[in-house]
């Protein structure tokens, strides 16, 4: 994978489109049009994406929105979206109470 380094490549301005208001990653709330917004912005590597919209960082740590950022950015950069360097993959966690990992309550948390 290549990673896309001139940001000039964005010059246009950022227009709205009908489908903008589509949740993409449910676990954040994020919506198409946030991303296109972030790309028109001048982050064109999901890494920056992620961090600034936590767009892949909910519960499912991107399990269901991973593909479909990578061509929403793709498309709005006019690229494949093999040349999008992808984020690292989590895998999906809880929170649990320090309790548990003591074992201090003698059950199963």
């Amino acid at each position: 994978m290549t990673q896309i380094t001139d940001r000039s490549m964005r010059t246009a301005a950022f227009k709205p489109e009908a489908d903008d208001d589509m949740l993409i990653c449910r676990c954040e709330e994020i919506t198409k049009g946030e991303i296109r917004r972030a790309v028109y912005e001048g982050m064109y590597e999901i890494t920056e994406i992620r961090r600034w919209l936590r767009v892949g960082m909910g519960l499912c740590q991107g399990q269901t929105c991973t593909k479909l950022v990578q061509r929403i950015v793709a498309k709005e950069l006019g690229v494949s979206p093999a040349q999008l360097e992808s984020a690292a993959a989590r895998g999906p966690v809880r929170p649990i109470e320090m309790a548990c990992m003591g074992n201090e309550k003698g059950g199963v948390c």
